[in-house]
């Protein structure tokens, strides 16, 4: 399932039936049209049109599922997309890059041990009273809760406590 961009050319087959007191605006069965696309990709495509009354935004969809009812589409997307707005989160604060493993396991355990040194880091900062933000006392602490390291040294946790003395 995809946002459709508003300059790709479609040919409507069908039109079907949507209840449009849902937010649902059309729900239609289409082709590719340019060369290209169609050669790529020759099989129909399911457009959604959809209307979010909280955004005031008109959203179209295409996807390959014909069994799911045009609402459930709409709604598919907004919560992939609070996936998406969540794994950008993670890379920015949580300083993840990459996933070292990807199973469905694997992927959880790594982002709960990141969320975990997030919240640490967090208490830190409030007991020591410190007034850099937790993205800068990361950078200081070079901290990257997912990597592939060796382990921490005493000498670097002197250091360490010497960086962490002059932030506040």
């Amino acid at each position: 399932m995809v946002c459709a961009k508003e300059n790709l050319l479609l040919q409507r087959r069908y039109s079907h039936p949507v209840d449009k007191n849902t937010g649902a605006r059309s729900d239609q069965t289409v082709v590719l049209t340019t060369t290209g696309s169609a050669s790529a990709y020759p099989e129909a495509l399911r457009r959604v049109s959809y209307f979010d009354a909280v955004t005031g935004k008109r959203l179209v969809f295409l996807t390959n599922n014909f069994t799911l009812p045009a609402l459930t589409i709409a709604q598919i997307y907004k919560q992939r997309w609070q996936v998406e707005l969540f794994f950008n989160w993670i890379k920015q604060h949580l300083r993840i890059k990459r996933f070292l493993a990807t199973s469905e396991n694997a992927v959880k355990i790594q982002i709960w041990i990141a969320v975990s040194v997030y919240v640490l880091v967090a208490i830190v900062r409030k007991r020591l009273g410190l007034e850099a933000g937790l993205y800068q006392i990361l950078q200081i602490l070079s901290l990257n809760s997912v990597r592939e390291s060796p382990h921490f040294t005493g000498t670097s946790a002197i250091q360490l406590r010497k960086r962490l003395i002059r932030l506040r």
